[in-house]
């Protein structure tokens, strides 16, 4: 068995991002060569691929990039934190954004079929899984337009990559304020920019809920309609951008604070790993 040291474990870790174990059983495999144990650690990567994709991705990180009248963010993970700040995966991350945006996708189906390097997307993220030995997807892909971007990327651990992105499309000059609604959308995680944007399907379920609820709770028959429309406000504030307390300052709505710095907004996009 070959004597295999810390110092080409670590060698072999930071080369790959491959755990521990498997680059220390790499290495005794391969006679302390690292050249043969990349090797070995990719063929067995390629071996462990269907095993893989039944395990939970709950790291990663989110990236932008604006590109004439648009902006695309993706959400790329994979399994461990390790992995997820290792160049190799950040690298990949850039490269995988630079084809989507090449490619013109705009949907997750398309950008895994972008082509990247003579292969597709798809099959550059799986080549690259095999050598770092975890499982990693594309998880999310979306395209703002607007003539003016705010693009917001917070990192949840300053050790690790960011873990939330959100990009804001709109119309005005207020930067900063775009900026800070941006921020807002990263903590409060609204899914539409106004009501008219929710579907009527969606409204009238939550009003028959509301209705079912009042009346259950024994309220007066002709205190039903102010009790319900409070509900069904309370309901917009929760998923409507407009509709929502400006987290900087509750006792404005995020429509105020746009209002008051002639901001429009034509759209947004928000990416949480793991969530």
């Amino acid at each position: 068995m070959a004597n295999v040291s810390l110092e080409a474990v670590k060698t072999l870790r930071e080369r790959l991002g491959a755990g521990m174990v498997d680059s220390k059983n790499a290495l005794i495999e391969a006679d302390g060569d690292i050249e043969k144990a990349v090797e070995i650690l990719r063929l067995k990567g390629m071996k462990g691929v269907a095993k893989r994709e039944g395990r939970s991705a709950s790291e990663g990180l989110v990236a932008a990039q604006e590109h004439g009248s648009a902006t695309t963010l993706i959400e790329l993970v994979c399994e461990t934190d390790f992995v997820s700040k290792n160049e190799k995966f950040i690298a990949l991350a850039n490269t995988v954004l630079d084809s989507i945006v090449a490619a013109g996708a705009r949907t997750r189906e398309d950008a895994l079929a972008a082509p990247l390097g003579g292969k597709t997307v798809a099959d550059a993220i799986q080549d690259e899984a095999a050598i770092l030995g975890e499982k990693v997807e594309l998880r999310g892909v979306a395209v703002v337009e607007g003539e003016k971007f705010a693009v917001y990327l917070h990192k949840t651990n300053k050790d690790l990559p960011p873990q939330v992105g959100v990009v804001v499309g709109y119309s005005g000059d207020d930067a900063e304020t775009a900026r800070a609604v941006a921020q807002h959308i990263s903590f409060a995680d609204p899914l539409y920019v106004s009501r008219e944007d929710v579907p009527a399907a969606d409204i009238e379920r939550e009003r028959q809920l509301v209705t079912e609820i009042a009346q259950n709770e024994g309220k007066p028959e002709a205190a039903l309609p102010k009790i319900i429309e409070g509900r069904i406000n309370g309901f917009f504030k929760t998923i409507v951008l407009m509709d929502q307390d400006y987290a900087r300052d509750n006792k404005q709505s995020v429509s105020q604070v746009l209002g008051d710095a002639g901001l429009t907004v034509s759209g947004f996009a928000r990416f949480k790993v793991g969530a």
